[in-house]
């Protein structure tokens, strides 16, 4: 069996790797880490799934100068782990700038030995 410990950490470094992935828009890591299920809640409460989330992110109109988390706080229920932390990122969507900060929400469960974020949400901070 393994420990919760090992648990936190392979999910804080899963959280931790799609952030990095949004920052260098490595899709096929994206693509990985995100459940079949997966679903957004985006600002203005659109309920987003990973087919819509992937097309978004391979339309060439964003990018990152900045994309990371931190604060992260992982609870465990069973085979799912909570995460809060705080949410950082910069950079250009459509040609405008934008610079934010937001605490989220993020949903992580294991399946085959591998944890998949299905659910994540955010408020701007």
């Amino acid at each position: 069996m393994i420990e919760r410990s090992q648990h936190q950490r392979e999910v804080i470094s899963a959280e931790q790797r799609l952030a990095a992935a949004h920052l260098n828009l490595d899709l096929q890591t994206i693509d990985q880490l995100l459940h079949p299920e997966y679903m957004i809640l985006q600002p203005g409460g659109r309920v987003e799934g990973k087919q819509e989330t992937l097309a978004s992110l391979r339309g060439g109109q964003r990018s990152w100068e900045v994309a990371q988390s931190d604060q992260l706080e992982v609870r465990f229920a069973g085979q799912t782990a909570v995460v809060t932390g705080r949410w950082r990122g910069k950079g250009l969507n459509q040609g405008r700038p934008f610079d934010y900060a937001a605490r989220f929400l993020s949903i992580w469960v294991i399946e085959d030995g591998r944890w998949l974020n299905i659910a994540y949400s955010a408020t701007p901070i």
